[in-house]
């Protein structure tokens, strides 16, 4: 009753400061900033900074009173999705007041400097330098897969700052401006045509000796934290906006719309489950039993992962920190592409290899057979999702190394 209490309370409060506030002609940038300064823009944060401290069950009250008049919420990207809940959790308090406010209202947007191209899936091995110079960090090193970073304006940086450590024990986070001589971005063009992901070149660029994200050395278990809500982001997830909206919705829809660029070919990316039944019937192979089997099969993956998704967001209404569901969301993520691929493959047959006006669906279904392979590499590889379930969900043992006490520098790499 207390709960039900509060979220009465709650609803009250934010339907009057809705009434009072909202004004669809404000800038987004203004009205963003007026919800971060009343706490009504993630009510589940902290009070100091820029939260209620409420319950999921309440921040949902929220969401739904927002919706009833039309209000535009925070800023969609890799600074509210990753890098806000990374802050949270283990910058200091001086780059929490920096840091946080711009990304509620989209002034700053972020990129992720994780993977390097020596160094694939053992991301522990990477080899970007971070070196002290004064009261500043500087960074050498090369960066890879890195989505949205020709427009960033800061960058999530791992480095290593201390060759003498193990390898998982001497990497720091760091928080990197990305405008600056020292970084160099080159778009990465994709066998499906699009040009997603860049490949960044750090050469003496530099940034405060005190934007370090935890403690020094500690890099990588708070990389843990950005790589845990990773795998529980669908980032081709656009946020509901009433089209009939004001100046503020408008300048919002055109920011999504240049943010949702990037990843305007993810469905395919997804093996588009939507389009397998669909694609059946059209061409009459619906009434092939081997047909009928693998779109069977396709709905209950899809199904099964739906479930398992549901799971996931009533854990995180209870407020639980992201979990192993995120390495089984993945690993459902790949198992349903690769299956859409064969059903696709199937009612197709050869012709579905034909791009532009030629193909089928005008070329979409060749972009989803050649786009699916990139969902098990992504985010991290089906491997290392298995690993991850393997060791901490069902306690197997770790797989066996013998670089994890040794010195980095003595260690081979790439």
């Amino acid at each position: 009753m207390a709960e039900a209490a509060d979220v009465a309370t709650v609803r009250d409060e934010v339907r009057t400061w809705l009434a009072e506030t909202w004004d669809p002609e404000r800038p987004v940038v203004e009205w963003r900033g007026l919800l971060a300064d009343a706490g009504w823009a993630q009510p589940t944060w902290p009070r100091r900074w820029y939260g209620r401290d409420l319950s999921g069950a309440a921040a949902a009250v929220v969401a739904e009173e927002m919706a009833a008049v039309g209000a535009v919420g925070t800023a969609t990207g890799v600074g509210m999705s990753l890098v806000a809940p990374t802050l949270l959790a283990h910058a200091s308090d001086e780059l929490k007041d920096l840091l946080l406010r711009p990304i509620l209202t989209g002034e700053n947007t972020w990129c992720q400097l994780f993977s390097e191209p020596g160094s694939g899936s053992d991301l522990a091995g990477l080899t970007t330098r971070a070196t002290r110079d004064g009261d500043e960090w500087v960074v050498d090193g090369q960066k890879v897969w890195n989505s949205g970073a020709h427009k960033a304006a800061y960058g999530i940086l791992l480095a290593r700052t201390d060759w003498d450590a193990p390898k998982h024990r001497g990497i720091s986070y760091l928080v990197l401006p990305m405008h600056q001589d020292g970084v160099e971005v080159r778009p990465l063009r994709q066998m499906n045509g699009y040009a997603t992901f860049n490949e960044v070149f750090l050469s003496g660029a530099r940034t405060p000796y005190d934007h370090v994200v935890g403690a020094q050395g500690e890099g990588w278990r708070v990389a843990l934290t950005t790589l845990a809500h990773e795998r529980n982001v669908a980032t081709g997830r656009r946020p509901r906006l009433d089209r009939q909206g004001g100046r503020t919705v408008r300048e919002a829809q055109a920011e999504a719309a240049e943010y949702f660029k990037t990843y305007q070919w993810y469905p395919q990316r997804a093996g588009r489950a939507d389009l397998v039944p669909v694609r059946a019937t059209e061409t009459g192979t619906v009434t092939d039993p081997l047909v009928r089997q693998q779109v069977a099969g396709v709905a209950s993956l899809t199904r099964m992962a739906k479930w398992s998704g549901q799971r996931a967001v009533a854990a995180r209404a209870q407020g639980r920190q992201p979990g192993p569901e995120g390495s089984l969301a993945k690993l459902n993520g790949s198992r349903i592409a690769r299956a859409c691929a064969t059903a696709h493959s199937a009612i197709g047959g050869a012709s579905g290899m034909l791009s532009g006006d030629d193909g089928p669906v005008d070329g979409l279904i060749a972009e989803v057979l050649i786009s699916v392979p990139a969902m098990s590499i992504a985010g991290g590889t089906d491997e290392i999702q298995h690993n991850i379930l393997g060791e901490r969900v069902l306690g197997l043992p770790k797989e066996p190394g013998t670089d994890n006490d040794q010195p980095f520098r003595s260690l081979r790499t790439n």
